[in-house]
């Protein structure tokens, strides 16, 4: 059987009719078939470098079928068991992507085929040197969540990917999350095809505009001082928002009055300055959180993180009765990150978009918000601030 090119459903517009589905509405009587080995799916909305000869069919043929295979191989063959042991292969094999010790390329077909939204390769040596100029230009962290088998000769892998884009002065960090599509030939058992759909973009096809233009928006200048931050993994990167699993970690906090408000803030720095039992001081973190509990924004708190070396049993007492320590225990939380001053209105704006975008897309928000300021915005251009507004969420799944 062939290696199926599966667009997963986020990324197929169940109803778009393709150009071959058109050509084939205008012509009931024939179909056209490639001249090469290649056959057609109707689930795929575009072809590039593919020349067509008509075929006369009866009228009785019925409903026309298109299938697309990337290898040529009898429609009985399939891998069978030994998917599983290409599986597991992945599962060792992947995190070495931008290692010293690199993937092993003998498990790859001389012609493989590699395909992303804005880069494509024909052959296992164009292959490896995508991987070489990434890791030279981005030095990226490649992160793989899970593979499984999703067709007959196909494994598809769920991914997260962080480049820090070190030749620029202020380092920013693309951030990539998807699926891969990987086609296996069964005459010989290896990879022939590699194709990768971002969660960020709709138009997933080489070449795509859109994956251009989402590349250079994560290029814009934030600044995030050097200081700890809460320990995170970003899961999902989708045009709007960030669906994060932050681990736990350890606040002093107190009540304040508003989500964009200040009030409060000298007495929770005055913790770590050493206005503590036992005059300790201790490092400064980044962001300064303020959380709404309700939705109504009834009962706020100002927050500041404590050093991950910290716990609650090694810590001093507060002086001000007012203060109190806390353990976050962590979860998920969608994120999404601007600029600018946050003032309450951008703020009230900010979490409006984000709740709306998430219930879109089928999560189950948590009343209540965060603000994350990174920055002092006192000693900070207005326009490379780093604030978040981030909403806890009751579960999630990466399937």
């Amino acid at each position: 059987m062939s290696a199926l090119i599966s667009l997963p459903p986020q990324h197929t517009e169940p109803h778009q009719i393709s150009d071959t589905q058109k050509m084939a509405t205008r012509l009931p009587n024939q179909i056209f078939l490639p001249n090469s080995n290649l056959s057609i799916t109707s689930q795929q909305s575009k072809l590039t470098g593919i020349s067509f000869r008509p075929v006369k069919l009866p009228r009785s043929t019925g409903k026309l079928t298109l299938k697309c295979s990337l290898v040529d191989s009898p429609k009985t063959e399939s891998v069978g068991g030994d998917i599983k042991k290409l599986v597991d292969f992945l599962y060792e094999d992947l995190p070495h992507l931008f290692d010293e010790q690199g993937i092993d390329p003998t498990m790859y077909d001389e012609s493989v085929k590699f395909r992303d939204p804005i880069t494509k390769y024909d052959s296992i040596s164009g292959y490896l040197f995508n991987i070489a100029l990434l890791r030279k230009i981005f030095t990226p962290d490649f992160q793989l969540h899970w593979a499984k088998q999703t067709g007959p000769n196909e494994i598809t892998t769920r991914w997260t990917m962080i480049m820090p884009f070190v030749i620029l002065p202020w380092k920013p960090e693309l951030v990539f999350t998807g699926t891969s599509v990987m086609g296996i030939n069964p005459k010989n058992q290896k990879f022939c095809s590699h194709l990768d759909f971002w969660d960020s973009i709709k138009n997933n096809d080489y070449f795509s505009v859109e994956g251009l233009l989402d590349v250079i928006k994560q290029l814009r200048p934030y600044k995030t001082p050097d200081l700890e931050t809460p320990k995170y993994q970003i899961l999902k990167r989708t045009a709007t928002y960030e669906v994060r699993k932050y681990f736990p970690f350890v606040i002093v906090e107190k009540k304040g009055e508003k989500l964009a408000g200040s009030t409060g803030f000298n007495d929770v720095a005055g913790y770590i300055f050493g206005k503590n039992s036992t005059k300790e001081k201790i490092k400064m973190t980044t962001p300064v959180f303020t959380q709404a509990f309700d939705n109504e924004q009834s009962n706020i708190s100002i927050q500041i993180v404590l050093p991950s070396e910290k716990d609650l049993s090694s810590l001093p007492e507060p002086e001000l009765e007012a203060l109190s320590l806390r353990k976050v225990e962590g979860g998920f939380a969608v994120v999404t990150k601007f600029s600018g001053k946050p003032t309450d209105e951008v703020v009230a704006e900010k979490e409006k978009s984000l709740r709306r975008a998430v219930l879109r897309d089928g999560l189950k928000p948590k009343e209540g918000c965060m603000l994350a300021r990174y920055n002092d915005p006192g000693r900070t251009w207005s326009f490379i601030l780093r604030n978040e507004v981030l909403i806890w969420l009751d579960e999630f799944s990466l399937e």
